[in-house]
């Protein structure tokens, strides 16, 4: 409880800064609108904010699925197969090291302007951060665990599943915690690159018609948005079973 009054009133605390500062500054609505011009907003246009939340949420939402799915799988078989760890990582790293804003136009003119181009720039931001901690996870099993499994004569497949994988779960829900983020980072760039709906097509749109309040409100949506999905895969790292476990 005390950690929640602390967080709330830092929060309040914020919001009259961003209020009474911005009135007592004399700072121009169309620069920084007050926060209670933001809330007015946002809930003048709340049907139209909530359709492009629920539109970026489920762009959010597939994208992370897709990248955990392909990071999984490219992580184990790196993992496994020396010959894909030399071939295949150093290709993804490339792919990570290019600027991925500058990828984004290309997706529009791949997949359009319908919801596979912001799913794939969704994957594209948030695939490698799942690929190096299930990497890193199967790396970090403790030698003197990994060579009792196999004095006691355990199959390939059972030190895997009670062994290898548990170890490797923390370092994965890591990876996830960075991922989640990027994954609406990419959904939004998507939407700013071509899109005809989604809060980032919402703040393009409110920002080329100069109403900078509700360009605000749709940021804090996005900003939202993140820290649920966020808060969702941290509630889940402190749910499983493995999180008191010492492996």
């Amino acid at each position: 409880m005390k950690r929640l009054i602390e967080t709330l009133a830092f929060w309040v605390a914020l919001g009259l800064v961003w209020e009474f500062g911005v009135r007592l500054g004399g700072v121009r609505d169309y620069v920084l609108p007050p926060l209670s011009e933001v809330f007015s907003a946002g809930w003048a246009m709340r049907a139209q904010l909530l359709a492009d939340t629920l539109t970026t949420a489920w762009e959010v939402f597939a994208g992370f699925v897709l990248a955990l799915a392909g990071g999984l799988a490219l992580g184990l078989l790196a993992s496994l197969s020396g010959v894909a760890r030399r071939t295949l990582l150093p290709f993804v790293t490339a792919l990570q090291s290019m600027p991925k804003i500058a990828l984004a136009p290309l997706l529009i003119v791949w997949f359009g302007y319908g919801f596979a181009s912001k799913l794939a720039a969704a994957v594209l931001f948030s695939f490698f951060p799942v690929v190096v901690a299930t990497i890193g996870g199967l790396a970090g099993v403790p030698r003197n665990l990994d060579e009792h499994f196999r004095a006691l004569g355990a199959s390939p497949a059972y030190t895997f599943w009670y062994l290898r994988l548990p170890a490797a779960l923390p370092a994965l829900m890591d990876g996830l915690k960075i991922a989640m983020p990027l994954a609406v980072i990419g959904a939004i760039v998507g939407e700013f690159i071509g899109s005809e709906q989604g809060l980032g097509h919402l703040i393009v749109f409110a920002t080329s018609n100069a109403q900078t309040a509700l360009s605000f409100a749709a940021i804090m949506m996005v900003t939202v948005l993140a820290m649920v999905f966020y808060g969702a895969v941290d509630l889940a790292s402190r749910a499983v079973w493995w999180r008191g476990v010492t492996v």
